[in-house]
């Protein structure tokens, strides 16, 4: 595969349960809407699809499944993060064997390493797979950043490592990485209130969690920004930036999932525990921001 799997809009997949259970019907739903709604990749088992809570058959169950609906012209990225190394080498060559297209791995979580042993994590994964590697720093989540010369040491010995997810929030490391890597190395916004300003500085477009629920204009915005038609695209962020925050009410992806399900998207909101249904505030706040963007049905469900 070519690093342009890294570029545009690509959706993170939320895992819809019902009854405690994945919802493959809500599933098909959602995959359905983003390939006919213009997204240019799909990312399944990462933040926003609750993996750390997936068990190994729930797992295979979803990649098979996912990679059953998506046509081979979308790229299909998994989620292989663990914080044991060779569960992670375990994780990938499953998704490999599944069919994924390319592979997303978050810095280990808990262990906090140093960034030498960050490097001899991905360098041990990037020995067992020749699938292209996105790299996923995001230290709020995992209590470590991936640095900028342990990218440029792995991208130098692995040109498989192919990208990544940035999530830093900082537009100052973001052009420092830019700076540092080759021009076939893609950065993509971690952030969806950030991709606007991320592209202008040279990232390649977004992992993207609001675009579950409107791939079409996200999927516009990207394109405009990457075109460098900024004003369109600018006028589409400040659309939806009331969106974009009211996502992040709590963590994330309770209130993506509250979103779809209010659409009518997934069948139920449920998210599974350790996280727990939005408090009745946010809720509200929610279907406010969705009732002013004109983005519910004409009967707004009560919750």
């Amino acid at each position: 595969m070519q690093t342009s799997l890294y570029s545009g809009t690509h959706t993170a997949l939320v895992t819809p349960f019902s009854s405690g259970k994945i919802c493959f019907d809500s599933l098909e739903n959602l995959i359905n809407l983003q390939v006919n709604e213009g997204v240019n990749g799909l990312v399944l088992l990462g933040t926003t699809g609750e993996a750390p809570t997936i068990s190994d058959s729930e797992r295979t169950q979803l990649i098979k499944k996912t990679r059953d609906l998506t046509p081979s012209n979308v790229p299909l990225m998994v989620g292989c993060t663990s914080n044991d190394t060779q569960t992670a080498i375990r994780l990938t060559q499953q998704a490999e064997k599944l069919g994924a297209d390319s592979i997303q791995l978050a810095a280990p979580y808990y262990n906090k390493p140093s960034q030498e042993g960050l490097f001899r994590h991905y360098s041990a994964i990037a020995e067992t797979t020749e699938k292209p590697i996105l790299l996923y720093s995001h230290p709020g989540r995992c209590g470590v950043e991936i640095g900028i010369d342990t990218i440029l040491r792995l991208r130098e010995k692995y040109p498989h490592i192919s990208g990544l997810k940035e999530c830093g929030g900082s537009c100052d490391r973001l052009s420092k990485i830019i700076n540092a890597l080759d021009p076939e190395f893609s950065v993509l916004s971690g952030d969806d209130s950030l991709a606007l300003p991320f592209i202008s500085l040279g990232a390649k477009g977004i992992i993207a969690v609001a675009s579950n629920l409107i791939p079409n204009q996200f999927a516009s915005l990207i394109s405009q920004a990457l075109k460098g038609n900024f004003a369109s695209a600018k006028k589409t962020h400040y659309q939806f930036f009331p969106l974009f925050k009211s996502l992040g009410l709590e963590t994330n992806p309770t209130p993506i999932k509250y979103a779809l399900y209010l659409r009518k998207i997934i069948n139920s909101p449920e998210p599974r525990l350790p996280l727990c249904p939005l408090l009745k505030e946010n809720q509200d706040i929610i279907k406010k921001t969705l009732l002013d963007l004109d983005l519910l049905p004409s009967q707004t469900l009560t919750v």
